[in-house]
């Protein structure tokens, strides 16, 4: 059921028509089971996997909070960490490991190793609400939370259906209390989770399906080689993944807003940063967020002087780039955030971010360019071979019209996160008068309708 097609608008306006009618109570269970029916969608399969997660940490966070031995807390912590890891692990990367051994043999020279492969299905979202699982385990270990009572309220938290597939990844201090306290309709909250929707849906389908069909041509050979089919593929491709995820992102937190509930925002015009430091405060802030305070704080941070603070922040990169899925490719994309990440702390670099700067807005968009040169390749050969065609300057016709359909879609995007960033507003036209946000609203339909491509594009970081 993707966010983007005509069978879940026809599902949120069913869920959301028979929610407001019911009791505070009701409305969780109602939503548990639509959560459930939207995962179960895919395959009823994925949900048995994510109610057994979900069960096994709603039961040991309340052996965590009601044990009074710090040894038998930190055994049901670990055992959950553990379990949880070793699931997404299991789902994720037992292939890729497979195949990294197996071709770590040939190198040596050992070809008569024969392990099958399994073809594991990657369940969908099962990053994401693993990450949550771990968040809230934690939360309740550390003693920041007490743990939910009641299963409905916790399975809500963990499968509330807007976020359930791509995020944001949801801190359990901050959406685990809306789900246990009563919602109040809002008329205006109501029309900001329409204005997000459209927003989210003009980022998808005007910017991103569109950016996507340049991106493909380019990083699929069929623009041929060189230097310029390399900045055509980057360019397309920085479009498509920014327009398609945070235009999901919009869409899920106008999806929960128009249910009394609200999301974080996981976006802030990340290419108007002038550093890299800055490029990670305005993208994916959820996963940001989620990697400094669970994992770069609990290795030490920055408390254990420069050398550990590069270490902590090359390890919290990397496995970043694990996460986002099992290819060589993801892992380089990590390390080179890791290094420059380490390179701008060195130089106290991070400090630009108070105030925007030309030459560390182009560094920064250089460095994020080649990492989505590595996130977007097939895999490592294909990455090194678009980089080496760098040196073969070749120049068609047809580029001037590519390059010149790309720049439109540019100047788009920079004219809305520029009106973004100005106006500091969490929903569009929050401030503003109600006469001017209907007419974006007619405008947005209008541009849908005439530009929006014939044929959808599944969403990114569905596969992650």
């Amino acid at each position: 059921m993707l966010f983007d097609t005509p069978v879940y608008f026809v599902f949120l306006i069913l869920v959301v028509s028979v929610y407001w009618r019911l009791g505070w109570r009701s409305q969780n269970r109602m939503l548990f089971a639509a959560s459930c029916f939207f995962y179960g969608w895919w395959d009823w399969r994925f949900l048995v996997l994510m109610m057994a997660s979900a069960t096994l940490d709603y039961v040991l966070a309340q052996k965590i909070a009601d044990s009074q031995n710090p040894t038998a807390r930190r055994s049901f912590l670990v055992f959950s960490l553990i379990l949880n890891f070793s699931v997404l692990g299991f789902f994720k990367y037992f292939d890729f490991f497979i195949g990294s051994v197996i071709d770590g043999l040939g190198v040596l020279g050992i070809h008569s190793v024969s392990v099958p492969f399994l073809r594991v299905v990657l369940p969908p979202g099962i990053s994401f609400y693993t990450f949550q699982e771990v968040a809230y385990i934690i939360d309740v270990y550390r003693g920041r939370l007490p743990p939910s009572r009641r299963f409905v309220d916790y399975g809500l938290f963990i499968s509330l259906f807007p976020h359930l597939i791509a995020g944001p990844i949801q801190r359990p201090e901050h959406l685990l209390p809306q789900v246990q306290q009563p919602r109040q309709f809002d008329g205006r909250k109501f029309f900001d989770g329409i204005m997000l929707i459209l927003l989210g849906l003009f980022r998808k389908s005007v910017i991103a399906d569109n950016a996507a069909t340049m991106a493909n041509a380019a990083f699929d050979g069929q623009l041929g080689h060189g230097l310029w089919v390399t900045v055509i593929g980057v360019l397309a491709f920085s479009l498509q993944i920014y327009g398609d995820f945070s235009g999901y992102s919009d869409i899920a937190r106008g999806s929960a807003q128009l249910l009394g509930f609200h999301f974080m925002v996981n976006f802030r015009q990340p290419y108007l940063a002038s550093s890299l430091q800055d490029f990670w405060r305005r993208w994916h802030i959820s996963l940001s967020t989620w990697l400094r305070d669970y994992l770069y704080f609990s290795l030490g941070g920055n408390r254990l002087g420069p050398m550990k603070t590069y270490r902590n922040l090359m390890t919290t990169m990397l496995l970043g780039g694990l996460w986002h899925g099992a290819n060589w490719t993801f892992v380089l994309w990590g390390g080179l955030h890791g290094l420059w990440l380490s390179f701008e702390r060195m130089f106290k670099r991070g400090e630009e971010a108070k105030g925007f700067s030309l030459i560390g807005w182009i560094t920064t968009m250089l460095v994020v360019g080649l990492g989505w040169l590595l996130f977007r390749a097939s895999n490592l050969s294909h990455a090194l071979r678009m980089l080496a065609d760098l040196r073969i300057i070749e120049w068609q016709p047809r580029f001037l019209s590519i390059l010149g359909y790309l720049g439109s879609i540019v100047v788009v995007t920079a004219m809305l996160d520029l009106f973004l960033e100005h106006r500091g507003e969490e929903y569009p036209f929050e401030k503003g008068r109600p006469e001017l946000a209907i007419a974006t609203v007619v405008v947005f339909c209008v541009i849908l309708t005439f530009l929006g491509p014939i044929g959808a594009n599944v969403f990114i970081y569905f596969q992650f």
